[in-house]
């Protein structure tokens, strides 16, 4: 099926989306929910939409902007309050055919439920949450698994984990791979120049994007650079440029730049919107991304259509995502790191390859395919809903 609108000869659905994650800095939930219905926007205009925002600049991107969309705003943004009670309370007010949701819907919701699951590390890595979220969310989330019309997910491995993990059927799981947004693409110079004055970065930089948290496994990357800095001197090793809002358990990398004696060398960004990405990816000497478990890893393949030369782990989904477009690392080995990151700085040749190869690689993923395999996972859900609820009436 080529891109384009998308129409059918069935009912017209009414889809409602959980969409809260939008202005919050939320990394990958918030570029996800908001990427899906900017290309769901595009292809398809026979159904409507219904998206529950909490933020003010959500409510403001995608007021009036389509004419088969509404926006409403479901406060208090606390999931204890929102979820079961005011999100419940607007659907029953105003039914939908279906919600989509991203990990955990209502406990009583009077409608099919699609939810994404983008991966399961709260299962498998409780240490790297907070005790309370991890608890909630294993809660919630089987809960969810366990009520949803269908499952999505953004990899291969996020759905063989799922199926294995709550013994689910395997019809059950559909993968629709992200993508990055089409304004990820190479920057001119100005831009570069821009944000490096913004952002106070001087001369070449190594890049590593995405949340502080556990497992993104910064403390690592901050013990490999550091090794490289003995070794070769402040001079002849770029600055380590870290952008991403402190997420939880953040402690442990400010501690390592402390410890290590990297506060000259580092740079810590904070937040970063989404229009300053482009060009500090695409002037970044490397990108490194040392994460040792992610359900899709959007950051690399953001780095990739940017031209920047990519590191990444060997874990989980990321082959999956890179191929051999990168360089992968055991994402448990400083000196592999190490290694990695060295090779792409010394070596011209190494990093035009590696920028070639990555664009190239980029150019698989592409939001719109998504937004086709989600409306399809839509249509199955409320289609298998109909025939239970016709089952059940013929009774």
């Amino acid at each position: 099926m080529e891109f384009g609108t998308f129409t059918s000869d069935e009912k017209v659905l009414h889809i409602a989306i959980d969409a809260h994650a939008v202005g919050t800095g939320l990394a990958g939930n918030e570029t996800y929910i908001a990427n899906l219905i900017e290309a769901l926007a595009e292809i398809d205009r026979a159904n409507r939409y219904t998206l529950y925002v909490t933020k003010r600049e959500a409510f403001e991107r995608f007021h009036h902007r389509w004419p088969n969309f509404t926006v409403r705003r479901t406060l208090p943004h606390t999931p204890l309050v929102r979820i079961p009670i005011t999100l419940v309370a607007e659907l029953r007010r105003r039914p939908v055919d279906l919600l989509h949701v991203q990990y955990t819907a209502p406990p009583f919701v009077p409608c099919p439920v699609v939810t994404t699951i983008h991966d399961l590390s709260f299962e498998h890595l409780p240490e790297t949450f907070k005790r309370r979220s991890w608890m909630q969310l294993r809660l919630t989330v089987r809960r969810t698994v366990r009520r949803a019309a269908h499952i999505i997910t953004s990899s291969e491995f996020s759905r063989r984990d799922i199926i294995d993990t709550y013994r689910i059927a395997p019809e059950r799981v559909t993968v629709t791979h992200a993508a990055a947004a089409p304004m990820f693409a190479p920057s001119v110079n100005a831009e570069i120049e821009r944000v490096r004055a913004r952002y106070k970065i001087e001369g070449d930089y190594i890049l590593a994007v995405g949340s502080i948290q556990p497992r993104k496994n910064l403390a690592r990357l901050l013990e490999a650079y550091s090794g490289l800095l003995r070794a070769r001197g402040q001079a002849k090793l770029p600055r380590l440029v870290l952008v991403g809002k402190r997420a939880w358990l953040y402690e442990e990398t400010l501690r390592s730049v402390n410890l290590l004696g990297l506060a000259s060398n580092v740079v810590f960004t904070g937040y970063v919107p989404e229009q300053d990405l482009p060009p500090l990816y695409s002037g970044a000497l490397c990108f490194v991304y040392p994460s040792y478990f992610e359900g899709f890893g959007l950051p690399p393949l953001e780095a990739m259509r940017c031209g920047a030369p990519v590191i990444t782990g060997n874990r989980t989904s990321l082959p999956e995502v890179v191929g051999d477009a990168g360089l992968m690392v055991d994402p448990f080995d400083t000196q592999a790191i190490a290694k990695a990151i060295a090779r792409v700085v010394d070596d011209a040749a190494l990093r035009q390859d590696l920028r070639e190869l990555g664009m190239k690689r980029a150019t698989l993923f592409d939001w719109r395919e998504t937004a086709r395999l989600t409306l399809n996972a839509y249509e199955r859900a409320v289609d298998a809903a109909r025939e239970r609820g016709r089952r059940r009436f013929l009774r």
